[in-house]
């Protein structure tokens, strides 16, 4: 009997208790509890997925998921088959110089959340992960440049597991990144190797 998807909701509604971090606002924010080969992780939620309690529900969500939909991959579909998890799970706020974009979580948040995150590869055992901004990325690979990492399909040994990492940029639009040279053609790239990633032909 799979009991994963048990788990990860035992492991959610303790995660809904966490406020290990005084300068995050929460909620902790999750996505479905769904027993996925494939996770996605993004940096930190912004203040519309606190309120709405779900992954990238706002603009960038809205540029994620049209990514996705370039390769017939629905919203609700990927929620559903997809897990969604992130580095921090609460909103970080704005930065004190009020630049644009939402503070960078700090080393120690980062770790504080890390325990959430370690649980869920180990629950999953996921066979692709999808980080999405450099913050996630750099949770996996080395990445001094986003045209380094993106595009390329990045067999990774982490957390005592064997699994590949494909990664994406942000979809924020603070960031010009995947709309200009040669960011719009490697994020192509990117999603096209996530559509052709046995991983997700066992789901589609």
């Amino acid at each position: 009997m799979d009991n994963i998807p048990l788990k990860l909701r035992q492991h959610q509604h303790a995660l809904g208790q966490c406020k290990r971090c005084p300068d995050m606002t929460g909620p902790p924010v999750y996505g479905e509890a769904c027993h996925s080969p494939i996770m996605l992780i993004g940096q930190a939620p912004g203040s519309r997925e606190i309120e709405q309690h779900r992954p990238f529900a706002w603009t960038a969500g809205k540029t994620l998921f049209k990514w996705f939909a370039d390769i017939d991959i629905e919203e609700n579909w990927f929620r559903q088959h997809i897990y969604m998890s992130a580095i921090c799970r609460c909103y970080p706020g704005k930065p004190a110089s009020q630049s644009g974009g939402d503070r960078v979580p700090s080393a120690v948040e980062i770790e504080n959340c890390s325990h959430w995150l370690k649980q869920e590869l180990q629950l999953l055992r996921p066979r692709l992960v999808i980080p999405v901004g450099k913050l996630a990325i750099k949770h996996f690979i080395r990445c001094n440049t986003l045209s380094d990492v993106i595009g390329q399909c990045h067999p990774v040994n982490s957390h005592n597991l064997q699994f590949d990492v494909i990664p994406l940029p942000h979809p924020s639009g603070v960031s010009r990144w995947p709309v200009t040279e040669p960011g719009k053609t490697l994020l192509k790239q990117a999603i096209r190797l996530i559509q052709q990633h046995e991983a997700m032909l066992s789901l589609c």
